[in-house]
């Protein structure tokens, strides 16, 4: 089992009640999809607040990045990058800015 660093933007660490950095396991070969739903598993409360409950999909103003790229647009189900499968690099969830 791979343990992914994760971190939250604050609203969400506030609703979820933890501090900083959180640490998941995501199964052998972690994904997008077996990571958040490993979050949602830990923290029912952020269940419907990174994805649709009913699609699955990523809400539209909310990112993925890690090792500096935004993987917001990778398909959920592609191999997580290895630095964050490793340890070295956090997988980064982040609400989007939006307006005008």
């Amino acid at each position: 089992m791979t343990t992914v660093r994760v971190k939250l933007p604050t609203h969400l660490r506030r609703l979820a009640k933890v501090d900083g950095e959180i640490e998941l396991a995501a199964g052998d070969l972690p994904t997008q999809r077996t990571l958040i739903d490993a979050l949602e598993q830990r923290y029912p409360m952020l269940r419907g607040t990174v994805r649709d409950t009913a699609t699955g999909k990523r809400r539209a103003y909310v990112r993925f990045f890690a090792c500096e790229t935004d993987l917001s647009h990778d398909s959920p189900d592609e191999p997580l990058p290895a630095p964050v499968t490793s340890g070295a690099e956090p997988f980064l969830i982040v609400g989007a800015m939006a307006g005008g």
